[in-house]
């Protein structure tokens, strides 16, 4: 690695992955040509629609699926490798452990599966128990767990050989609100810890929260990726104006050209056009002795990219349908 460059712990491209349908043989793109790189200490969020392309991405970079074509490594090794593997934790989308363990010997289990002397096993399992809250339950059988307390569950297996890379198919699943909220801070502490965090979800709330970068997937394709401050600063849907005028006047001809606008005493707010000259309103304001209050353009959420690139996704795969 050069000196001052951050290295890439996975470097996906032109990943395709085609399946065939069984009985009736047809061709079944899950993959098409995904292409992306995620950087050391990032939170990486992979965001999509359910059947996007997420688990099928991630199911090939932990070598449980291989892929058609193209290639992917993981902390610079081509996968699949044993080697990146030792040094990654994984938790899957639904994760299923044997009923009638408790959390305390799934924890040994997945430490005696990468080697982890026998001392260490129970100190880390006993901190991971405490950092996921589990502790209430840890002399439970995981049969008596709702799906958030598995989903805890498989958080800490996925943290017992300390990790460089923890990679989390749908981390919140199942979670309420303050799991979700503690699943959150985990992911942050873990970043802060100097480890890279890759995780996919459709929930964008937690994207925002948290991510470094984003890539938005649909059908199969990658559709941007970013920051989240990158990504919604290319769209300004419209600029919030506030002015303040005498309550006995109002804006005349000003108000035409605006959209939602609402007075309370002698303030006014309103909402502009993108494409409208904003110098110029703000200008003839004056005129009529307006004062301004604010000024500020209204962009465009991570909510409203996510639902617009699915769209085109959906409007290409049809165009594209509709010629064959």
């Amino acid at each position: 690695m050069v000196d001052g460059a951050v290295a890439a712990v996975i470097e996906v491209t032109d990943l395709k992955k085609t399946y065939l349908t069984p009985f009736a043989r047809r061709r079944v793109e899950a993959l098409r040509g995904v292409t992306f790189s995620v950087e050391e200490g990032q939170i990486f969020g992979f965001v999509g629609p359910n059947g996007a392309g997420k688990t099928t991405t991630i199911r090939t970079l932990m070598g449980l699926i291989r892929a058609t074509s193209g290639t992917a490594k993981l902390l610079g090794h081509t996968i699949p490798s044993r080697a990146a593997r030792q040094r990654v934790g994984f938790l899957p989308e639904a994760p299923y452990f044997y009923d009638y363990l408790t959390v305390p010997e799934l924890l040994d289990l997945a430490g005696r599966l990468f080697g982890v002397p026998s001392a260490l096993r129970k100190k880390r399992a006993d901190e991971l128990i405490e950092r996921v809250g589990l502790a209430r339950a840890r002399s439970q059988s995981l049969k008596k767990f709702s799906k958030g307390m598995l989903q805890r569950a498989g958080l800490a297996q996925a943290l017992m050989n300390d990790p460089e890379l923890v990679v989390l198919d749908e981390p919140m699943s199942g979670l309420d609100p303050i799991g979700r909220k503690e699943v959150r801070d985990l992911i942050v502490s873990l970043r802060e810890a100097g480890k890279t965090v890759f995780f996919s979800t459709h929930i964008l709330s937690d994207v925002e929260a948290m991510t470094d970068r984003v890539a938005i997937i649909a059908r199969g394709a990658l559709q941007t990726t970013g920051t989240p401050a990158e990504l919604v600063a290319k769209t300004i849907l419209g600029v919030d104006v506030t002015v303040r005028l005498p309550a006995d006047q109002e804006l005349g001809d000003l108000a035409a050209t605006a959209k939602n606008v609402r007075r309370s005493g002698e303030e006014i707010s309103l909402v502009l056009p993108a494409a409208a000259d904003v110098d110029a309103w703000i200008a003839q304001a004056h005129t009529i002795g307006a004062k301004i209050v604010q000024v500020s353009p209204r962009h465009e959420t991570l909510e409203d990219l996510f639902l617009r690139e699915i769209a085109a996704a959906d409007r290409s795969a049809a165009a594209t349908e509709g010629r064959t």
